[in-house]
C-alpha cells in the first residue's frame, strides 16, 4: 500500500483495516501522533487527510492509502514553525502535551477554512479534542493569535 505521508511517498505491506494511527507510528515511526481512546473520541491522534482533520484511531490504512497525510512532524519545520505552533509556544497552552499533537492538526485545520474564527466558531472546532489538564482557554486564545499571524502573513 502507498502512502504520501508529509511529502514523502512511503510504501508498506499493512493490512487494509489497520488503524493509520499504526501505520504511522509502528511502521513509518513518526511518534508524534498518539494513541488517547481508540475510538475517535478524544482527537490525540487527530492527523489531516488531504487537508482535512480525522482521526487516525479510527481511519483504516485502505482509506487513507494513495492520499496525503500530514501529521504534526508535517506540520512545519523547527526553521519554520506553522503559525499554530509558534502560538501554542507563545501562549504557553501544552501543560502535560500529550493532546496537543492532536489539538495543534485540528487547529490548522480549523484555521485553513475558516481563517478568522469566532469562540463559539472554536469552541465547535476544537470540542472534540480533549485535555486533561483542561487547557481550553489557552487553546482557545491561541488559535485567535494564530488566526492573526495567519492574516498578518
Amino acid at each position: 500500500m502507498q502512502f504520501r505521508i508529509n511529502g514523502t511517498v512511503h510504501e508498506v505491506e499493512v493490512e487494509d483495516d489497520m488503524p493509520l494511527l499504526w501505520v504511522l507510528r509502528d511502521v513509518i515511526g513518526l511518534k508524534g501522533t498518539k494513541y488517547g481512546c481508540g475510538i475517535a473520541a478524544c482527537g490525540a491522534c487527530t492527523v489531516h487527510l488531504d487537508g482535512e482533520a480525522v482521526r487516525s484511531c479510527q481511519t483504516f490504512a485502505s482509506d487513507a492509502a494513495g492520499r496525503e497525510v500530514t501529521t504534526i512532524e508535517g506540520l512545519g519545520s523547527p526553521e519554520a514553525l506553522h503559525a499554530v505552533q509558534t502560538a501554542w509556544i507563545e501562549g504557553q497552552v501544552a501543560q502535560c502535551g500529550y493532546c496537543q499533537s492532536g489539538q495543534i492538526m485540528q487547529a490548522a485545520a480549523l484555521l485553513a477554512v475558516t481563517p478568522n474564527p469566532t469562540d463559539d466558531e472554536i469552541d465547535e472546532a476544537m470540542g472534540g479534542n480533549l485535555c486533561r489538564c483542561g487547557t481550553y482557554p489557552k487553546i482557545r486564545a491561541a488559535v485567535h493569535a494564530a488566526a492573526t499571524k495567519m492574516q498578518e502573513g
